[in-house]
């Protein structure tokens, strides 16, 4: 079998499997398994592809069927033009969340120095890319999870940014000093609504995931918590769930602490993320 080959019999059973982006996946996990890059795989593609590597392609195959997402396969996700180690410790970046990030760099002039605090960093994506992009600006980096730290100080050392600090924390608990910013992309999702997810979804880790009952806990504890820790006119940045708007806006009001704050929709219309400034 040659590489062009292996590649249209991947993506047909990717088909059949209900997979999204069949012909990208196909040639991510072929570039993965024949370690070519994407290009080549298809420059090459009349060379043959050998039984070790053929059975290497149907394990992972077998393992997709299971939903396994191809990310924690190939242990790498591009976020932010950025490329980020990831495996079942952590969640898998996704492109929405990249609206998280422009928008904290929309507040800020890049050379100005400022303090950023990036909870439930997880990989480490938003703070890291943040760092990339505030070059002259302090991140820190803090998650309750000593694996998913592990994986951010992996992520830092890979995108080679030193202006970063990394703290372990149950949110704020942990955290001294005050900040020009804080960002989080917590756990949103409603513990009822996590059997009903994907099985790519459910193959992430549940800490990351499980927002308690209404899928609010962790807004709640971050508007009580943040005031306390934000500069004077410093920002709060959410990434929220596409129904809960109204919700941790409502927080907000209710705090005192906030002002002018206001969403921004995702790439499918949806509410995706809300800044709120400190009073």
């Amino acid at each position: 079998m040659t590489i062009e080959e292996a590649l249209f019999s991947v993506r047909d059973k990717l088909k059949k499997m209900r997979k999204e982006d069949t012909h990208l996946q196909a040639k991510r996990l072929l570039s993965f398994v024949l370690q070519k890059s994407e290009n080549d795989c298809i420059v090459y593609g009349k060379e043959n592809v050998t039984e070790e590597e053929i059975a290497k392609i149907n394990k992972y195959l077998n393992e997709m069927q299971e939903g396994m997402p191809i990310q924690y396969i190939t242990k790498e996700q591009e976020f932010m033009g950025l490329s980020f180690y990831v495996d079942e410790n952590v969640l898998i970046p996704q492109p929405d969340t990249e609206i998280l990030v422009e928008e904290v760099m929309a507040l800020y002039n890049q050379e100005e120095q400022r303090s950023i605090l990036d909870l439930c960093t997880g990989s480490g994506c938003i703070g890291i890319s943040l760092a990339k992009y505030f070059t002259n600006s302090q991140v820190y980096l803090s998650d309750i999870s000593p694996e998913a730290l592990s994986i951010a100080q992996k992520n830092c050392l890979k995108n080679k940014v030193s202006n970063i600090q990394i703290l372990q924390s149950n949110l704020l608990e942990n955290i001294l000093g005050e900040f020009d910013i804080i960002v989080s992309n917590p756990p949103y999702i409603a513990s009822k609504e996590i059997p009903n997810l994907s099985k790519e979804v459910q193959k992430e880790p549940y800490i990351a995931l499980d927002g308690g009952v209404e899928g609010m806990e962790f807004y709640q504890k971050i508007v009580q918590q943040t005031p306390h820790f934000l500069k004077q006119n410093g920002h709060l940045c959410l990434e929220i769930g596409y129904n809960q708007k109204e919700k941790v806006e409502k927080l907000l009001k209710q705090s005192k602490f906030f002002k002018d704050w206001y969403t921004k929709k995702d790439l499918s219309g949806l509410d995706r993320v809300v800044v709120a400034q400190k009073k």
